[in-house]
């Protein structure tokens, strides 16, 4: 299933989400630039668990690796955190994204401490912005290309279905994982990490607006 868009309008333009789309799209094109040196770049700056840097939770969150990596990963955003940032505030949001990618990582790290391949990515951190618009967003509804036998359909699913959906498929996935080899893949702990993420901190960096003062 593909998300196309969904049904709620955001009230401000998402400056904050686009910053950081943009931000991914240039520092992939820097990965491309570099050919052979790549690999160094990605082990320098992703987060090798068995060499843990803090400062790896969040560089490693700007690296992806490939195209489809990217684009999936900026749709989601796109469609998703335009919602979560007109709840948060801008300055909130960034901090909320941010935090988010850095739980991610650290939950992935934690459950698989002695890898030593590089996870990079920013899904944890857009786990995160899920985690928030279900609970900000529940009513919504998500307008997604599906494949039915030999045709694809576009469907709206309710925003609940979708998410909790997605979310007990990366539990699932990431219980699968467990004990496998030392190989790459999807880290499936830094989604599940990051969308429990996203539900706590969403309320509590929620934009408290002031109320309107009653007049007697």
């Amino acid at each position: 299933m593909i998300p196309l868009r969904d049904t709620i309008p955001s009230a401000r333009v998402p400056v904050v989400t686009y910053a950081i789309i943009i931000a991914n799209v240039v520092v992939f094109l820097y990965e491309v630039s570099l050919g052979h040196a790549l690999k160094h770049f990605i082990d320098m700056y992703g987060l090798v668990p068995a060499h843990f840097r803090f400062e790896n939770l969040l560089t490693s969150m700007f690296l992806h690796g490939g195209w489809a990596h990217l684009i999936f990963n900026m749709l989601f955003l796109y469609i998703f955190g335009d919602n979560v940032e007109d709840r948060l505030g801008h300055a909130r949001y960034a901090a909320f994204y941010l935090l988010c990618g850095m739980a991610a990582g650290a939950a992935q790290a934690l459950v698989n401490p002695g890898s030593r391949i590089a996870m990079v990515g920013a899904s944890g951190a857009i786990a995160g912005v899920l985690g928030a618009y279900l609970l900000f967003f529940p009513g919504a509804r998500i307008v997604t290309l599906v494949p039915i036998f030999f045709f694809l359909q576009v469907v709206e699913i309710p925003a609940v279905l979708f998410l909790f959906g997605w979310f007990i498929l990366q539990i699932l996935s990431g219980m699968a994982t467990i004990g496998a080899a030392d190989t790459a893949g999807v880290a499936f702990f830094a989604h599940v990490g990051g969308f429990i993420a996203g539900m706590v901190l969403g309320p509590v960096l929620r934009e408290r607006r002031p109320s309107v003062p009653t007049w007697v």
